[in-house]
């Protein structure tokens, strides 16, 4: 093997395992993030001038196939049968979640359109983030044929502004949510404690991935995506150019959700984070092919558009849960459940003091997970 070569895959696969045993380490690395972490080194690496010659093929290649593999991965750890089933009353605040965040895509596509390029991409990405989080957006930047410029600025401006409403509801969210919604009321069903969810072993922890019990069904999990990814790739000849990259991206996430259905691929042990792991490589990837001087020019149309679709959809989310007398508890875990993605419901669970809106956070997140591509990929094209 080459020098140049094995310097390419060192930076680009290995890179994000060590940025992950750092977070495991580093209080300071986990409350950056991994997703930051790897943008940052793409785009320093990206532009120092130090990739070698002819480098641009591999990093195109890994930014093609690190989302479609990833996907099935996540979408397989999923229990959405078993979650639907026993959390239906989350339904109604998930549903008023998503109609708000629509709502506020079309106003602000509407508002913006003659100062954002590619506006209808950027709505559909934003429709990808607020509703399954960073592999929704992913996915549907790779479905739409995103730039890696406007991607990487929408991302960070959504990342920034999402720091802020984090903030805000794991302090003062609750207190200020009980002026307009009441107050949450106990079905007397029992709480659901934390550690019987095992959410840190399910959707965050890397431990033991290499053992072999563990390890060898994981790689059969990664063939079964390869596999999804060629049925895909193959049904999507039989659509018009335009719209292959979508069918794949569609197809995808419908057969990663049935093969969720089956006992013995959902219960394969850290296909989520190996799927993260994936995305965790395309995001130092997409960061090291894009320009930075293209990214110097801040485009305050599109940080308030992300900020509208953010907030905005938060604002009448409350209004809409008034009517229809949704407690604010519901209200804030849904709206972090679909910002900031599962791994996070138990975090604002205890910043609440509530664990009993756990599976609500949880099963609001599951669904967003499921549904975000093609509510994205359907709202991009009819902007378009």
């Amino acid at each position: 093997m080459n020098t140049p070569l094995f310097a390419l895959i060192f930076l680009f696969i290995f890179t994000p395992a060590i940025i992950i045993f750092l977070e495991g380490k580093y209080k300071i690395i986990k409350k950056i993030g991994a997703v930051l972490m790897c943008y940052a080194i793409g785009l320093v690496v990206g532009n120092m001038g130090i990739l070698p010659s002819g480098s641009e093929k591999y990093q195109g290649l890994l930014t093609e196939i690190t989302i479609p593999l990833s996907l099935p991965l996540i979408l397989f750890s999923m229990d959405v049968k078993k979650w639907f089933k026993s959390a239906g009353s989350a339904f109604s605040s998930l549903l008023i979640s998503l109609f708000s965040v629509l709502v506020m895509i079309f106003v602000g596509f509407w508002i913006f359109k003659g100062s954002i390029d590619e506006i209808w991409k950027v709505s559909g990405m934003l429709v990808g983030i607020y509703t399954g989080g960073t592999p929704n957006m992913a996915a549907i930047k790779t479905a739409l044929g995103v730039s890696q410029e406007l991607y990487i600025l929408t991302h960070t401006y959504e990342l920034t502004l999402g720091a802020i409403y984090l903030v805000f509801v794991l302090s003062v969210g609750q207190r200020v949510l009980l002026w307009i919604l009441p107050a949450y009321k106990s079905p007397n069903s029992g709480a659901i404690e934390v550690g019987t969810l095992n959410l840190e072993d399910e959707f965050e922890s890397y431990d033991g991935i290499f053992k072999k019990e563990t390890f060898l069904p994981l790689l059969g999990a990664l063939g079964l995506s390869a596999a999804i990814l060629g049925v895909s790739f193959a049904i999507s000849l039989l659509f018009p150019e335009e719209f292959k990259t979508a069918a794949i991206i569609l197809f995808i996430t419908s057969f990663g959700i049935a093969a969720s259905f089956i006992p013995k691929i959902k219960n394969i042990k850290k296909t989520f984070q190996l799927g993260m792991y994936l995305i965790l490589i395309f995001c130092l990837t997409v960061a090291s092919m894009a320009d930075v001087s293209k990214l110097a020019d801040v485009s305050f149309s599109l940080f308030y558009y992300v900020g509208l679709a953010m907030f905005g959809s938060h604002i009448l989310h409350v209004f809409i849960a008034r009517i229809f007398k949704i407690d604010a508890d519901t209200v804030l875990i849904s709206g972090a459940a679909l910002i900031c993605s599962p791994p996070f419901v138990p975090v604002v669970a205890g910043a609440l003091k509530n664990r009993e809106i756990i599976l609500t956070g949880l099963v609001d997140g599951i669904a967003g997970y499921a549904l975000g591509n093609y509510l994205g990929i359907a709202v991009a094209y009819i902007l378009k």
